[in-house]
């Protein structure tokens, strides 16, 4: 039987070498909490081992962060470290890689003032728009990857003991993330060309509108006029050919920001800035969020649509069959990177360029017209479910089956 340590290491090597597919003389930028530090240490000797010149850890602490947002002085979250904002920009400019561990507590701002919270994340959102959008164009390689802590186990296996569920977590995520698999890259090789099967049908479909229809949802989503639908990789303008999350199960596109209409119910909770947002439901009407309730979590929520202007439209639809990997496991991971990938989603806030013929060469005016939204935010959240049905509509009105119970027709 292979030792953890074994699965750990393959999991760094399938990062580095699939997922951001570092290349030589690169500097890598591994963004991550300080509880990943002994997989922080596998990355970046698999980052060297690949040819990196450099690897920058930019280090956080979520127990830091909670402490400040409790407990600072307001005007001080209105401020930012505009050093490093910059200094991530100006690598980004360089063309370095960059991989985000991502390991959320949803418990952990539960007492905080949604509004204090607001308020520093339109900051940080504010102040880092310029690193962000060398990400959003595809001009850099960029990773996203989880990581078990104790506060994320707990919410997933909460009757294990803590040994138990952190070790359970991680038999998870090798299992979701094809580790467990002999041979891991020949694993996601198949895997994408999967998906770039279902990313081509879509494409030569040209569809001019989706409707979901489910339990609480009735939905219309007009696509961008040239929308073109992505999977599992992207590629820089350099041509490096990288996986931007792990897992990934979606194929997904840009909807038209004014041409959204109907109720869609949300059908996983969502961790969102150390809270969770649970039970909710939206609608829209011309694009824009006209109505929004929660069970769980409204005032979190209203501070999120009222970020900027373009939060309450829509920057992304992807669709996931209900008879996926991480949907059959039967469990909910409170982390949007795996949730996301057991089901249809879509996302309020930011478009991708990438995701319409020739975005990433447009000014934001061309983009504008071409029906992108622009915002601070880009929040996913889950909609599929066991009883999906999605068809897309064509220009004369013609209208196709998609999904059916929740899977491809």
């Amino acid at each position: 039987m292979e030792t953890f340590d074994h699965y750990l290491d393959k999991y760094a090597e399938l990062a580095i070498r699939v997922g951001l597919n570092v290349q030589k003389d690169q500097t890598v930028v591994i963004m991550t909490p300080i509880s990943c530090a002994e997989f922080v240490r596998k990355l970046t000797k698999k980052a060297y081992e690949a040819g990196a010149k450099d690897v920058v850890i930019d280090w956080d602490d979520d127990e830091v962060k909670a402490l400040r947002l409790k407990h600072a002085p307001e005007s001080t979250l209105r401020e930012y470290p505009m050093w490093r904002a910059n200094g991530l920009e100006e690598m980004a400019k360089n063309d370095a890689a960059f991989l985000q561990i991502y390991a959320p507590n949803s418990d952990l701002l539960k007492d905080v003032d949604p509004e204090r919270v607001a308020i520093s994340s339109k900051t940080a959102a504010t102040a880092r728009e310029g690193f962000l959008n060398y990400m959003r164009n595809n001009q850099v390689s960029w990773l996203m990857v989880s990581y078990p802590t104790a506060e994320w186990s707990a919410k997933v296996f909460p009757n294990l003991s803590e040994a138990e569920r952190v070790k359970k977590l991680w038999e998870q995520i090798f299992k979701l993330t094809r580790v467990d698999k002999e041979d891991p890259v020949a694993a996601w090789n198949e895997h994408i060309e999967t998906l770039t099967g279902k990313q081509n049908m879509l494409n030569s479909k040209k569809y001019k509108q989706l409707h979901f229809k489910a339990e609480g949802t009735d939905l219309y989503i007009e696509l961008a006029p040239k929308h073109q639908w992505v999977a599992a990789g992207s590629e820089t303008e350099k041509g490096v050919f990288f996986i931007p999350n792990i897992p990934t199960e979606e194929v997904f596109t840009m909807p038209a920001k004014t041409g959204t209409n109907g109720t869609v119910r949300s059908t996983l909770p969502l961790s969102y800035q150390g809270s969770l947002i649970d039970g909710f439901s939206l609608t829209f009407e011309n694009g824009k969020v006209v109505k929004a309730t929660a069970e769980v979590g409204q005032e979190v929520l209203n501070k999120m649509l009222d970020m900027d202007e373009g939060a309450r439209y829509l920057g992304e639809v992807a669709l996931v069959p209900y008879d996926s990997p991480i949907s059959n496991s039967g469990l909910i991971y409170y982390n949007t990177l795996f949730d996301e990938n057991a089901s249809c989603h879509i996302a309020l806030g930011n478009s991708y360029p990438f995701t319409i013929e020739g975005g990433t060469s447009m000014s934001l005016e061309e983009l504008n017209q071409n029906g992108f939204n622009k915002s601070l935010i880009h929040v996913d959240f889950m909609i599929g479910s066991a009883d999906m049905a999605i068809d897309g509509l064509s220009e004369d009105g013609t209208r196709e089956p998609l999904f059916r119970n929740g899977n491809w027709v």
